[in-house]
């Protein structure tokens, strides 16, 4: 009787080994480190994408920001601009024409001829300006200036048949009432100083102080009163008369200017032409002024033209910067060529 084998007995067949648990829960770690990995890098990009699209908002929000506000300046100014224009009444419409003469009277001044005639040249030819009026406010200046004013008020009243008042605030003195007294009428304040009808020119001698110093003055000339005026040279007799004759001379003209326009009204002490001046009200008891007023008062009452339309030329920021750095630089120019030639001046 045979015994039944196992077929597996004896068999060459290899059983398979078990798998290695450790090295599978290894894998699967690294795996996870690596998506944790993975996950955080993504995180800190999405992060520093969000942070730069905030940025670019903000940014642009600024800009818009920014240009909406340069919008509502510009659209500020242009209603302003319009506005004023709105409530200025047309020059074609009845009214009064005022130019300003404030401040020194002088070629490089506002109350320059140049712009005082231009300003005036321009109120006379609107057809709808009832008569001009000079607001003065000044202490005076140049006399050739003030002599062209006033040529031109005669000549401009004459060609237009326009009157002419001046109309004085603070103070109409010297050249100021030179340019006055071609008005038909002049109104002041009863507190405004009007006068000063005389002539100055000054400056300083350092002759004694240059001695007691022992310093020597050493000025060449060619001619014998080229050096005349120099403050550091002793002034002859014959200089000084020569200078007061001149004086005398311009005094004289700002006599006739004041005596042609004042007429019959003026009441002539020996003060009036001393270079003394006076109130607004002592003024007008001497004939150097007609009335009280202002120049709300004289377009109301006077032109009987309310409306009031400023005709003054001032010169702008820019303008008055270019000229200043025009000098300083002519200035320079000239010094270096001082230093270079000699003076013909």
């Amino acid at each position: 009787m045979t015994d039944a084998k196992d077929p597996n007995v004896g068999s060459t067949q290899k059983t398979p080994p078990a798998p290695d648990i450790w090295a599978k829960e290894a894998m699967n770690s690294e795996v996870k480190q690596g998506a944790a990995s993975s996950g955080w890098e993504r995180g800190v990009l999405e992060e520093l994408v969000l942070a730069t699209v905030r940025e670019q908002r903000a940014a642009r929000r600024w800009r818009i920001f920014l240009r909406l506000m340069w919008l509502l300046l510009i659209g500020g100014i242009a209603w302003a601009l319009f506005s004023s224009e709105l409530a200025t009444p047309s020059k074609s419409s009845p009214h009064t024409a005022m130019v300003e003469i404030k401040g020194e009277i002088a070629s490089d001044a506002d109350a320059s001829a140049e712009n005082v005639m231009a300003a005036m040249r321009s109120a006379f030819e609107d057809e709808g300006s009832q008569a001009v009026v000079l607001l003065v406010n000044s202490p005076g200046g140049s006399p050739v200036q003030a002599g062209m004013i006033n040529d031109e008020i005669v000549r401009l009243k004459a060609k237009y048949n326009k009157p002419v008042y001046a109309v004085v605030e603070e103070t109409c003195a010297s050249a100021a009432y030179y340019i006055a007294a071609a008005a038909d009428d002049i109104y002041v304040d009863k507190a405004s100083i009007v006068g000063s009808i005389g002539v100055l020119m000054d400056g300083f001698g350092f002759t004694g102080t240059m001695d007691k110093l022992g310093v020597e003055r050493r000025l060449l000339t060619a001619g014998e009163n080229k050096g005349f005026l120099d403050p550091f040279s002793p002034q002859t007799e014959k200089q000084r008369a020569f200078a007061q004759a001149m004086l005398n001379q311009i005094h004289q003209q700002f006599i006739a200017a004041v005596k042609a326009g004042r007429g019959d009204r003026l009441k002539e002490t020996p003060e009036t032409f001393s270079g003394l001046f006076w109130t607004g009200q002592q003024a007008i008891e001497m004939g150097l002024a007609d009335h009280f007023g202002s120049l709300d008062s004289v377009a109301r009452d006077v032109v009987k033209a309310e409306d009031v339309i400023d005709y003054t030329q001032h010169g702008n920021v820019a303008e008055r910067l270019a000229k200043r750095f025009g000098a300083a630089l002519g200035a320079g120019t000239v010094r270096a060529m001082q230093s270079a030639v000699l003076n013909l001046r």
